[in-house]
């Protein structure tokens, strides 16, 4: 590990030698901090999710009546000019 200098005691240059292998490690910060983003991001993630789906329910019940309410407006015309349509062409063809 540490090899003192001639004189038996260490230089700062053999301290600071020991140290950058020290410092490939994470620190208890660099741990902290990456621990802080893994739980901000799935909580970030939750969130997103929990609105997304509040806003596609919303989405789905606003389309949902819309279509109800056209079919509703639309399909008695609809129905009633076929019906004549069809009638009238059946009259035609008896005479």
């Amino acid at each position: 590990m540490h090899e003192p200098s001639d004189s038996g005691i260490p230089v700062l240059t053999d301290v600071v030698g020991e140290r950058d292998d020290a410092a490939q490690y994470p620190s208890n910060v660099e741990m902290l901090v990456a621990e802080l983003q893994t739980r901000l991001a799935a909580e970030t993630f939750a969130l997103t999710e929990e609105l997304l789906r509040g806003a596609i329910a919303e989405i789905e019940a606003a389309l949902f009546e819309q279509v109800s309410r056209r079919l509703r407006e639309a399909l008695p015309e609809l129905i009633d000019s076929i019906l004549r349509e069809h009638l009238t062409t059946d009259a035609d063809m008896e005479d």
